[in-house]
């Protein structure tokens, strides 16, 4: 099972100095400079006055896998739920794949079922779709998409990054200053809700994997749900959506607080579903599955 790497040992102490990285070792930073600007150095004093750890912040931002993620970034401007093939998940295959899911998780399933009266097949089938059960988590650091995300907030940084964006990545320059200041709040508030997490969870959060997006494990939580929703689902006391007991009762919990209910009627359902991605594309390729699964 793949797990996030956690802080061992004397770095294990809950501060969040630690949590970020202080007792570890740090080489020259890499990719940190665009075009003259040194996109992170706003975004440090930023995190600074939010009322994080000056050394921890500078700490971090030295390490040498903590870059800028433009790649990544780029394909979150561009991303198109209506573009998106969700077909592939009613396939026989797919369907398949999700059967023996249900029957190797049965008693996680039934359990959480219970606890949180939402079904089975609708919890198997956004695993399906968020990470096809798991498998596929992202190959990016959380830390640095929601980095270069947050520090795209500097109208300096906007420009050089605008600059670098790959070609077969570019859009209209309108269309990205549009797009641009909204993202890097939002992305802003995402890696605040990261290191937070970290610290909770007293966790390196320059190891924790995630989508172009950022979003995290199997459940694909962006870290504000991670801090909202997250569930502890095997009772270890920790939350760690690369276990499937706790992305389990972590989409369970999300869809129950946003009005989901047993034996509730599609339109409620529909409605909680669209709280977790919206996008009607979405809830229909859910609903599907589901139905799928039943029968």
């Amino acid at each position: 099972m793949r797990r996030v790497l956690h802080v061992s040992g004397p770095c294990r102490c809950g501060l969040l100095a630690v949590a970020l990285g202080l007792c570890l070792g740090f080489g020259p930073a890499a990719g940190q400079e665009v075009g003259g600007v040194r996109p992170f150095e706003a975004l440090k004093r930023r995190l600074v006055a939010d009322g994080f750890a000056a050394e921890a912040v500078e700490r971090i931002y030295a390490r040498p896998e903590v870059f800028v993620e433009a790649d990544g970034v780029a394909r979150f401007f561009l991303h198109s739920e209506a573009k998106l093939n969700y077909d592939q998940f009613t396939t026989p295959e797919s369907i398949a794949r999700a059967r023996a899911y249900l029957a190797a998780h049965a008693e996680l399933l039934a359990r959480t079922e219970e606890v949180f009266g939402v079904e089975r097949e609708v919890i198997t089938a956004i695993l399906l779709v968020e990470s096809r059960l798991g498998t596929v988590t992202g190959g990016r650091s959380a830390l640095n998409i929601l980095s270069t995300l947050g520090a795209l907030t500097d109208p300096a940084f906007q420009e050089e990054f605008f600059r670098i964006l790959p070609p077969e990545r570019r859009i209209s320059r309108e269309r990205y200053l549009e797009r641009v200041q909204k993202r890097a709040e939002w992305g802003y508030r995402e890696l605040k809700a990261l290191l937070r997490y970290a610290e909770r969870e007293g966790i390196d959060p320059a190891a924790i994997p995630a989508s172009y997006a950022g979003a995290v494990g199997f459940a694909q939580f962006m870290p504000t749900n991670i801090l909202a929703y997250g569930e502890d689902g095997d009772g270890d006391g920790r939350v760690d959506l690369f276990d499937h007991a706790d992305a389990v009762a972590s989409i369970a919990n999300y869809l129950r607080r946003h009005g989901w209910r047993p034996g509730g009627d599609r339109e409620r359902r529909e409605k909680a579903i669209y709280a977790y991605n919206p996008s009607s594309y979405y809830v229909n390729a859910i609903l599907a599955v589901a139905e799928r699964l039943r029968n």
